[in-house]
């Protein structure tokens, strides 16, 4: 009996991963199209022998993701950068790479096309990349009218680029940043004996709104297999707005870390992404500065999770869990008892 193929083309990242358990779990054969297939390996035991693939494949060359995508019939671009390097620019890998994949994927013959932008992506936006990730949008609508879109927000889980990182971070420094907070502290009502105090963070930062990897997983499983999903846009996030402030007060409260938070406002984060932007694994870009900038959580007018049928996961309801290995090996101890 002949199995049908779904090809993922950035299969091997964070979303990627739990996507293909889930499409090895169905019994399809999973294409996981990435640059370097070695590093798709670890992904092999998800699934029987032979179902699951590692095919080199990138989306800036069309021969390549032609050949991956030949008797496909579904297929997912997860592919996304954070920071250019090279000829890995946003305009290459979000706008060419997104319409390479939707022509390549039209031409043959895939009956479901999910496309994974991002929940900033705005064509008018400062940002490059949630300019560039607009127009990949654009660009797949144009090229596979029937693709779904999905723009989730930040994505948390245990591979995750988010959580994870703060967490590295607290492990050494024993001060954190909330970027956003204002320039100038205000003054505001006291709860204590004084009638006011300096409020140096203001709103906190930035509003996130984050998304669980598995939900993000199970919302491509199910536009991949509904009626109802084909050439629609689906905003993915979590089930609470979280301030950039809130965000490491969380991951602090999951790893047992005390630290010091301090405000740096979105001027003075530019002037350092000026420098960190050249680290081998940039902490912070200039761009990433413009992207904080605008809060990205959901507009609510379009549809997300609940339409799909999917409960979103609390952050709190996991983060301590994947966090676990942050912690100093007292609290690990303290919190396994």
């Amino acid at each position: 009996m002949r199995r049908d193929v779904v090809t993922i083309f950035g299969g091997s990242g964070c979303s990627g991963r739990h996507l293909v358990r889930r499409w090895a779990a169905r019994g399809w054969v999973v294409r996981v199209a990435v640059r370097d297939p070695e590093r798709a390996l670890f992904l092999k035991p998800q699934g029987d022998v032979g179902q699951i693939v590692p095919w080199a494949a990138d989306v800036t060359n069309p021969d390549s993701v032609a050949a991956a995508l030949k008797d496909a019939k579904a297929a997912v671009n997860l592919v996304g950068i954070l920071h250019e390097r090279g000829r890995r620019t946003f305009a290459r890998v979000h706008g060419d790479g997104a319409d390479t994949v939707a022509r390549a994927a039209a031409q043959a013959g895939v009956e479901r096309l999910v496309h994974v932008s991002a929940l900033g992506a705005d064509a008018g936006s400062d940002s490059a990349y949630a300019r560039s990730k607009a127009e990949g949008e654009a660009r797949v609508r144009a090229a596979f009218p029937a693709a779904v879109i999905f723009r989730p927000s930040v994505v948390f889980g245990p591979e995750d680029d988010f959580f994870n990182r703060f967490a590295a971070l607290a492990r050494f420094s024993p001060a954190l940043p909330v970027i956003g907070a204002p320039t100038v502290p205000t003054l505001r009502p006291s709860d204590g004996a004084l009638p006011f105090v300096l409020d140096f963070f203001g709103a906190g930062g930035p509003k996130f709104q984050p998304v669980h990897v598995g939900d993000v997983a199970e919302a491509i499983v199910a536009a991949l297999i509904r009626a109802d999903a084909p050439g629609r846009t689906f905003e993915l996030a979590g089930p609470r707005v979280y301030s950039f402030k809130e965000i490491m007060e969380l991951m602090l409260a999951a790893t047992g870390r005390r630290r010091f938070l301090f405000p740096l406002p979105y001027w003075v984060a530019g002037i350092e992404a000026l420098f960190l932007q050249w680290l081998p694994k940039p902490l912070l870009t200039p761009d990433q500065v413009t992207l904080l900038m605008a809060d990205n959580v959901a507009s609510g007018t379009l549809p997300g999770l609940k339409e799909l049928g999917i409960a979103p996961t609390p952050a709190e309801a996991v983060v301590p869990a994947f966090l676990a290995r942050f912690r100093t090996p007292s609290r690990r101890a303290t919190s396994a008892l």
